[in-house]
């Protein structure tokens, strides 16, 4: 035996440390290794728990924005009206009760968009209809063009016939006579003092009142 031993002495010894270099290997690097494997997933895991979720920019963008608009005339409960944008004359009306069964509403474009500040009026039927097509049609032009004005009021003392005629139900004729009128008898003293110029009566000067000034 010793005969043996001596001879494969060096084959034994290779043997013994290629052997030790794999046990090394299988309890220490491959342990340091599924550990540092189980730390990245411990570490993903984590970091997808507490991330939050992105919104995508085109949701926000395209939520429609809160308008208010005032209903007025034959309507069964008129007032002011909270809305969305993407609303239509139609939606205002119905929001405000339907119209009334004394309601003129051939004029009256339903398929409109609501616009922020925009006053709908609806004419009954024994109100003239041209004059109410006029009113309409500048109460159109009035709520497209003010949008960016911060006051919304028209200085009716100082107003050129094309300012004035911006106003819902003011036409070239109407803004002719409020100019004439300030000419002759001097500047308007107070709102109500408009209702004294010829052509301007209670319904048309309810649409004025809130947006025209005297100062």
């Amino acid at each position: 035996m010793q005969p043996f031993v001596e001879k494969y002495k060096k084959q034994i010894t290779i043997f013994g440390s290629v052997l030790a270099v794999i046990v090394v290997y299988f309890f220490f690097i491959q342990d340091s290794s599924n550990s540092a494997t189980i730390e990245t997933i411990d570490q993903m895991a984590m970091a997808t728990i507490g991330s939050t979720p992105n919104i995508p920019e085109t949701e926000l963008e395209d939520t429609p924005q809160t308008i208010i608009v005032d209903v007025k005339g034959a309507v069964k409960y008129p007032g002011v009206y909270t809305l969305s944008e993407e609303q239509r004359i139609v939606d205002a009306i119905e929001a405000a009760g339907g119209y009334t069964d004394d309601a003129n509403p051939i004029l009256i474009n339903h398929a409109q968009k609501l616009q922020d500040e925009m006053v709908v009026y609806i004419p009954n039927s024994s109100e003239d209809a041209l004059e109410e097509m006029e009113l309409l049609l500048q109460m159109t032009e009035t709520n497209s063009t003010s949008s960016g004005n911060s006051s919304g009021k028209i200085n009716i003392n100082k107003a050129t016939e094309s300012e004035l005629t911006q106003l819902p139900g003011v036409g070239p004729s109407k803004a002719s006579a409020i100019i004439q009128h300030r000419s002759e008898h001097g500047n308007f003293q107070k709102v109500d003092d408009l209702k004294q110029v010829t052509g301007i009566g209670d319904k048309t000067f309810e649409q004025l009142k809130d947006l025209i000034d005297v100062k």
